[in-house]
């Protein structure tokens, strides 16, 4: 078995056509993340748990935002071709854990959609839950989002 860890923060973006994706998850509505993707930042932090636990180093190894071939990529593309590299390790999968820290939007309703979003590209449960930052530095004041995630690996069945 082996665990990883990831994390990722972005701020909101001053660009108003910018949309907001979280988990795979669409906002419509609301001001979205810079980034050099599309800043799903709680797809790049399971992203990132998925290659600690796989030890292939970081997301932004794979996918640097110098690179104009990851311009507004879609960030479950990439979550994608994250599984098939730790899968390529001979590792799969077993569940993720993740904690969205935002002030807004509010995303209670949200979170469900985003589990069955990123779970159907790990092929394991996934569970999203949200906290604030309770007013506390850039989070707490809303100017951006981050996610922790924590990825449990297992050696993949061998095959046929």
């Amino acid at each position: 078995m082996r665990v990883g860890q990831g994390f990722d923060v972005h701020p909101f973006s001053d660009d108003p056509s910018r949309r907001l994706v979280l988990g795979g998850v669409e906002m419509p509505s609301v001001r979205g993340l810079a980034g050099h993707s599309d800043a799903d930042v709680v797809t790049h932090a399971l992203a990132d748990a998925v290659l600690g636990a796989a030890a292939l180093g970081d997301l932004g190894t794979h996918f640097p935002d110098t690179d104009p071939a990851w311009a507004g990529a879609n960030s479950r593309a990439l979550l994608a071709q994250v599984v098939g590299l730790a899968a390529d390790a001979g590792l799969a999968p077993v569940n993720a854990d993740l904690t969205v820290v935002a002030e807004t939007p509010r995303l209670a309703g949200l979170l469900p959609a985003m589990a069955d979003a990123l779970g159907a590209v790990l092929g394991a449960p996934v569970s999203v839950k949200a906290t604030r930052g309770e007013g506390l530095g850039a989070i707490g004041r809303a100017e951006g989002i981050a996610c922790l995630a924590v990825v449990l690996l297992a050696p993949a069945d061998p095959r046929p």
